[in-house]
């Protein structure tokens, strides 16, 4: 008969000195200046430990009014909390009369997106380049509107 090991957490040990030792997952994100607006490029897995990160950094970029793209190409994996944050991110700059445009949307990432129904809500682009022309292009469109 072997001995059963028994690995207890922190928490359960001494809840007083208790530590969230949970690794953030690898996680990414930096912003270069458009003319159509900004672009941030995100990388590496966005999900519950890090998500905060990116609502900040986005809060920082992005200008009021202003077109964002979001290039996805490096985001390997998004859970729940990574789709609310996109959706709320949407909705504040909608609010504000800018869009929000998602570029190269990879994989697992794409299919959330998918699955969800949340794919036919946003501005979806192949790349940068597409997603900065139609940027672009709402843009120019709604300044002839206020003309």
């Amino acid at each position: 008969m072997g001995i059963a090991r028994v690995h207890l957490s922190r928490a359960l040990v001494d809840p007083l000195n208790a530590r969230d030792e949970t690794p953030a997952s690898p996680f990414g994100v930096r912003c270069r200046s458009l003319a159509a607006g900004a672009l941030i490029v995100v990388s590496g897995e966005l999900d519950a430990t890090n998500v905060g990160q990116l609502e900040s950094f986005i809060s920082r970029e992005r200008r009021r009014g202003r077109p964002l793209i979001l290039d996805l190409a490096e985001l390997t994996f998004m859970d729940s909390m990574g789709l609310q944050a996109l959706l709320l991110v949407h909705a504040d700059i909608r609010r504000e009369g800018g869009t929000l445009h998602l570029a190269a949307v990879q994989d697992l990432p794409a299919r959330i997106l998918q699955l969800t129904g949340v794919w036919d809500a946003l501005n979806i682009h192949a790349d940068v380049t597409e997603a900065a022309a139609a940027a672009r292009d709402l843009e120019a469109g709604s300044k002839r509107l206020r003309s």
